[in-house]
């Protein structure tokens, strides 16, 4: 504990946050504190019904307390020095697990119960390593979404050209389906965004350009990587909109007709099949039609660069986070709870931003992906996700837990994942760079001393 502190009380020390205080508290034997990024109304109400089945079912109460992602380190760090830590977290991210770990505030020793409780060869293989360091699992995988690009497949053939899954069909499409006040595609540019890192992220991992090697050593400036950046800046500087582009004005641009293609997450399939009143699509097309969009809209998980010989994509794992508090076997419960009884409840929060890294229990293998595929999507009207999409976009959603890779978790260097998008060095240098102010080699320098900094 004494160790734990001093490792907190150094790393909070080295951070410049804004000010809020903890909500966490101590846990009695029979109540949980538990902490959930799942924080949006309808969501927390959701959640709330599910705990009230497992508190029926053990008798074990459960304080639940939304936070924010953005909120998260100061709240964390917070709790940790005043020993104030919940028992679980609910749909922490990647980063914030491996930063947790890093701070010695996970209880992997239940977490490891957990999962030999639930069967290990029930989950993605691909989730546990990235929520692994080394041999130790650190958290239990739960849902997660990938990166996707969504394009027009009735321009791409009225122009003749390919589906965009490399680098080449992706810039000559967005430079041929450019001009008369259309765009080929509209790419994130926003600085102070950690969607713009991710996109690079996503187009970086195809193109076998990673942010650091096995030794610790930093590459986002070795030749794959600057192939990327001037991919980046050719689209983004080139063939998109002008000003700063965010998650919402690029996705706005590719439901008005604007562009071509758009890269989001896999949380806008609801809303291009117009389930989502406060994001519908509004194409010129779409007054006749409504469901235009979604008709004439293909999707790619996958773009293969030069030098990426085994492409993967990129995307995020949420998980349930037992955390080194006071009562590891009523955590235990509520995970292997949240994860059987009540996990398709969860899933249909949102199936389209939430695939199963647990395809099914011991005795039926695939019992919660069936039950998944089932689920309904829409916020203001729901329908199956098999109602607007084709089996190739199905299997991408099915298959997000295989597929999806990030940088730093497979070199042993989780922790930097964490820094690196508290920092937003990337996305810094990728405003930059599309607006001209720098060239992509001077990108790649630069982000890669900011990134020797946090190894050091």
């Amino acid at each position: 504990m004494m160790r734990r502190r001093a490792v907190i009380a150094a790393a909070a020390a080295s951070l410049v946050l804004a000010g809020c205080g903890s909500e966490g508290q101590e846990s009695d034997g029979d109540t949980l504190t538990v902490w959930s990024m799942e924080s949006l109304p309808d969501r927390m109400a959701a959640t709330e019904t599910i705990l009230e089945g497992f508190t029926a079912e053990t008798g074990i109460e459960v304080e639940l307390v939304g936070i924010e992602e953005a909120q998260a380190p100061q709240l964390l760090m917070s709790a940790a020095l005043s020993d104030d830590l919940p028992d679980v977290m609910m749909s922490f991210p990647l980063g914030l697990v491996q930063q947790m770990h890093a701070l010695e505030m996970l209880d992997t020793e239940t977490t490891a119960r957990t999962l030999e409780s639930l069967g290990e060869d029930t989950f993605a293989p691909k989730a546990l390593e990235l929520v692994s360091a080394g041999d130790t699992r650190l958290a239990v995988p739960s849902d997660g979404w990938s990166q996707v690009l969504v394009y027009r497949t009735d321009l791409f053939e009225e122009a003749g050209l390919e589906p965009p899954t490399t680098y080449e069909a992706l810039q000559k499409a967005s430079e041929e389906l450019t001009g008369d006040g259309q765009f080929g595609i509209t790419l994130p540019t926003d600085a102070s965004d950690v969607f713009t890192q991710q996109t690079f992220e996503f187009l970086a991992l195809g193109n076998g350009c990673e942010l650091v090697d096995d030794a610790g050593e930093i590459q986002i400036d070795s030749p794959q990587c600057i192939e990327t950046f001037e991919l980046y800046k050719t689209l983004g500087g080139d063939v998109s909109p002008a000003g700063t582009q965010t998650v919402d004005t690029t996705r706005a641009s590719y439901f008005n007709g604007q562009s071509a293609m758009v890269m989001w997450s896999t949380y806008i399939l609801d809303e291009l099949a117009g389930l989502r009143d406060d994001a519908l699509p509004n194409c010129p097309q779409c007054a006749d039609d409504p469901s235009f969009l979604v008709k004439n809209s293909g999707v790619v998980a996958t773009i293969t660069g030069p030098d990426g010989q085994d492409a993967t994509g990129f995307g995020e794992i949420a998980s349930f986070v037992p955390v080194d508090a006071g009562n590891p076997e009523a955590s235990q419960k509520l995970v292997e709870y949240m994860m059987s009884t009540g996990y398709v409840d969860w899933l249909a929060m949102a199936p389209e931003g939430k695939s199963p890294m647990r395809s099914g229990s011991q005795d039926d293998p695939t019992e919660y992906a069936d039950a998944w595929a089932q689920l309904e999507i829409g916020v203001d009207r729901k329908a199956p996700l098999a109602d607007f999409y084709d089996e190739q976009t199905l299997e991408i959603l099915t298959s997000v837990g295989e597929d999806i890779d990030r940088w730093a978790i497979p070199q042993g260097q989780g922790p930097l994942i964490g820094s690196f998008q508290a920092e937003l060095p990337l996305a810094a240098n990728l405003a930059d760079l599309t607006n001209g102010s720098i060239t992509p080699d001077e990108a790649a320098d630069r982000v890669s001393t900011v990134a020797e900094g946090m190894v050091d």
